[in-house]
């Protein structure tokens, strides 16, 4: 474990601005590198602490949830301090646990049993981002005001100067928020009853596919058998990670990576989090959370925990399968999107030549084998972005901030079809794309009660 206390600030800014800057993470509004806010937020606690690993923990404090790191790489990065902290402030709640209130709430129950350190940097992060918010989106700076209210109720054991500091920053941006009218409420798209099923059709076959699908077998021992047992039984079977009993029932686990050294297996003994257990019922989505924040997550069958699932199990056939429904769906929707804004085609002269001649000959191919198809429904994704990156409007009502954000993810989306379509591996490269477009789609689904149509990546 690589911890150095003189030295720790440093390697956390650098560690967390890396992370954030390969996936070219940026503030939403401003369009900054993600790493201002980061720095605003670690200025924020030295304004009140001089404690390394509450400073180094708030330079990382978003990066389980926004970035391919996990939780043990912080750990193995920073040590047991630091990642304690980040773990308390990364959201625990799951998209399938229900609405974006019931969701909150569960992070709320969260925070509130953090520790004073932890609340501490939370008030900072607090502070920046209302100023961020409510400074540009009036509309959802009412909504985060709102939860943010209902955080500052459970973060009392914060530092009472920082604590004020976030009551002082509510109450200006309430005070600013008063001054201007409510907005409109957006209109919610039209979609044709053929539409609408189209898409409930492949959220349906998505949803057929469980964790029990990818699960492999956990392979498990007494905690009080030596380190030398574990070894040989980790040799024998191939598996990178053991379960460990107590009284019959697997409580923890130990990394081939832990097994250094000497003596009984509850030396090295790592506790199995609730929120790093699934149930074999539990959709694929779910899995990708929980391997969004841990590198293993634990799947309970009859009552127990017997399966282990890693993010390469997600290029199983059947994970593969799933990854191409979600993809399947993004052009649904871009295909959808189109239709509504030019409704008389008028969208082929957003399109060079060459390219629409491709897709007339794929309708013709299509067309010679008894398909019938709409030259729309030929092009390919890059085509359908680049009509959609035509209309700047339409790319905020998408959820991007900019043409150049949409370039980047689109592109980016198409990199991950192929991928998929070509067998190629998907999870070194495109992780925390498929964490994005699936946390996407079960939150439309839990906010929206019909097959999301709106989410994208």
């Amino acid at each position: 474990m690589r911890v150095d206390t003189g030295d720790l600030l440093e390697r956390a800014r650098v560690f967390a601005t890396q992370a954030h800057q390969r996936i070219d993470h940026r503030r939403k509004y401003s369009k900054q590198p993600y790493d201002v806010h980061l720095g605003a937020v670690a200025e924020l606690v030295a304004t009140v602490s001089d404690d390394a690993e509450m400073l180094a923990a708030a330079w990382l404090h978003d990066i389980v949830e926004d970035t391919p790191v996990t939780l043990e790489e912080v750990e193995r990065e920073f040590g047991p301090g630091v990642a304690s902290l980040v773990k308390e402030l990364t959201d625990v709640s799951r998209p399938g646990d229900g609405n974006r209130a019931a969701r909150k709430a569960i992070d709320r129950g969260h925070l509130a049993r953090a520790s004073p350190r932890a609340k501490t940097i939370k008030l900072a992060d607090l502070c920046d981002n209302a100023r961020d918010i409510c400074g540009a989106d009036a509309k959802f700076a009412r909504v985060f005001l709102g939860e943010m209210a209902a955080l500052l109720g459970v973060l009392g054991e914060g530092d009472g100067r920082m604590l004020a500091k976030a009551r002082r920053v509510h109450e200006t941006c309430m005070a600013r928020l008063r001054g201007q009218p409510e907005p409109e409420a957006s209109r919610a798209p039209a979609y044709s009853e053929e539409q609408a099923d189209q898409r409930r059709a492949v959220w349906r076959q998505m949803n057929t596919f469980s964790v029990r699908d990818l699960a492999r077998p956990l392979r498990s021992l007494d905690a009080d058998q030596p380190v030398s047992a574990a070894s040989a039984l980790m040799a024998a079977s191939g598996t990178p990670v053991l379960g460990l009993r107590r009284e019959g029932r697997v409580e923890g686990y130990v990394r081939r990576e832990d097994l250094t050294e000497t003596g009984a297996c509850d030396q090295v003994w790592r506790p199995i989090d609730a929120d790093q257990v699934l149930d074999n019922a539990a959709p694929l989505s779910a899995m990708v959370q929980v391997l969004t924040r841990h590198e293993y997550a634990f799947v309970r069958m009859l009552g127990q925990i017997g399966g282990v699932l890693a993010r390469e199990d997600i290029q199983k056939p059947i994970g593969r399968m799933w990854l191409f429904g979600m993809v399947t769906l993004v052009e649904l929707m871009f295909v959808e999107r189109i239709r509504e804004r030019w409704p008389d085609g008028a969208w082929q002269a957003l399109l060079s030549p060459g390219r629409l001649d491709k897709a007339r000959l794929l309708r013709g191919e299509r067309e010679r084998r008894g398909q019938a198809a709409e030259l729309l429904e030929c092009l390919q994704l890059s085509d359908k972005a680049v009509i959609l990156m035509e209309e700047p409007d339409l790319l905020v009502e998408l959820g991007f901030r900019s043409k150049r954000a949409a370039e980047a993810n689109l592109k980016e989306l198409e990199s991950l079809r192929n991928h998929i379509a070509h067998t190629q591996d998907v999870v070194s490269h495109h992780w925390h794309q498929i964490a994005r477009i699936s946390r996407r789609f079960d939150e439309a689904l839990m906010d929206h009660p019909t097959p999301p149509g709106r989410a994208l990546p």
